[in-house]
């Protein structure tokens, strides 16, 4: 299974296509545009997501809202379309400068056009497709913000994470504790009323993964390199971490493994691996959690220079989300979806949803046997 997205920010249109996905899920163009409402309705967003209406249409792949097989192919027109002047002064801490050495390029508008975190937006579309074939395989994603700027959540998941989503989906801040999301509200608005940005973190997991998906005998196939990946590649994500991740570096080897509990199937005592041991998921909760940097773009200009010249300019600012944490913790759940769903019709092969659920069915139970003898 693989996508492919095109488009630009100010361009006519998005465009995407999911190839490999199975037939017989149903998915409804209305819940394709409900997860594309919720990243646009999340807190710290640009005054453009009030002009967006995000309509997704389908072109393929889909028949009467059940999946053929064909490849999947949606178009999301942008409604905030705008011509991007030409831009010779490039924006720190964005891609403008290295791609316009890349591509031999003098208007790092060009650049900016396609390294906009409006190509998201498909992602999140396309998204819909992997979460509601791991719903069907007895699977629950669910994303949160765990810090914008110096502010956290610490409560974490306690509950199911089915019980979890509708709490999270109905937060503007994508946030558990309602604490901390005033004390979160609060650094958002005084940043924007400063013309400046936040970053943070957010933390994505997944509920009722089944062990063995991935492998531990290629370093491509390990399924903790392929989540790095997909998470990396979400713009502004400069750190990625699995359970207790970069915590795990200052505790001794004699706690920072998963102490095995009799049982049938056997328990553990802890997750510091967040469900990903060796490459493979191990039946537990996969926890993943990812650092993003501030949106470099505000209302202050900064310092730079022009690409015609040589000499010193300033950045034209543009408008930007004072903080996109909150949106990456809704995309991230695209994004571990269609890792995990990958993965899962790697391991149970099968060319629709009938085919798979009794192979999923009969793995579970043989894992759940272990230890009876």
């Amino acid at each position: 299974m693989r996508f492919l997205t095109a488009g630009e920010s100010h361009g006519e249109a998005l465009v995407g296509i999911l190839e490999g996905f199975p037939a017989g899920v149903a998915v409804s163009g209305d819940e394709i545009s409900g997860r594309l409402r919720l990243r646009r309705a999340v807190a710290g967003r640009s005054t453009r997501q009030k002009a967006e209406r995000d309509e997704v249409r389908v072109l393929g792949g889909l028949h009467r809202g059940i999946t053929t097989g064909a490849p999947i192919a949606l178009v999301l027109p942008n409604a905030g379309r705008a011509a991007a002047a030409p831009d010779a002064v490039p924006r720190p801490g964005h891609a403008d400068y290295a791609g316009a050495l890349k591509y031999g390029l003098r208007d790092a508008a060009l650049v900016r056009e396609r390294a906009s975190a409006r190509e998201t937006a498909m992602r999140v579309a396309l998204g819909a497709f992997p979460l509601r074939l791991l719903g069907s395989l007895g699977v629950v994603v669910a994303g949160r913000v765990v810090r914008i700027g110096e502010e956290s959540d610490d409560r974490g998941f306690s509950a199911s994470l089915r019980s979890a989503r509708a709490v999270l989906d109905a937060s503007p801040l994508r946030c558990l504790d309602a604490a901390a999301g005033r004390r979160m509200a609060s650094a958002l608005e005084a940043a924007r009323a400063a013309g400046d940005t936040l970053g943070g973190v957010f933390e994505v997991c997944a509920e009722g993964v089944p062990p063995g998906l991935g492998s531990h005998v290629h370093w491509d196939r390990r399924l903790d390199a392929r989540v790095g990946a997909a998470f990396l590649g979400l713009n502004a994500v400069r750190g990625v971490e699995l359970g207790t991740g970069f915590a795990l570096a200052s505790l001794p080897g004699t706690r920072a493994g998963d102490a095995f509990k009799p049982g049938t199937p056997p328990r553990r005592a802890s997750n510091h691996a967040g469900g990903i041991e060796g490459g493979m998921s191990n039946g537990q909760l996969i926890v993943v959690r990812a650092a993003m940097k501030p949106v470099p773009a505000s209302n202050l200009s900064v310092p730079s220079i022009d690409l015609r010249t040589g000499r010193s300019a300033k950045a034209r600012s543009e408008r930007s989300d004072v903080c996109a944490v909150p949106a990456a913790a809704l995309i991230g759940e695209a994004l571990l979806g269609f890792v995990l769903a990958e993965a899962f019709l790697e391991k149970f092969g099968g060319d629709s949803l009938a085919e798979l659920e009794p192979r999923v069915r009969d793995w579970r139970e043989r894992c759940r046997s272990i230890g009876r003898g």
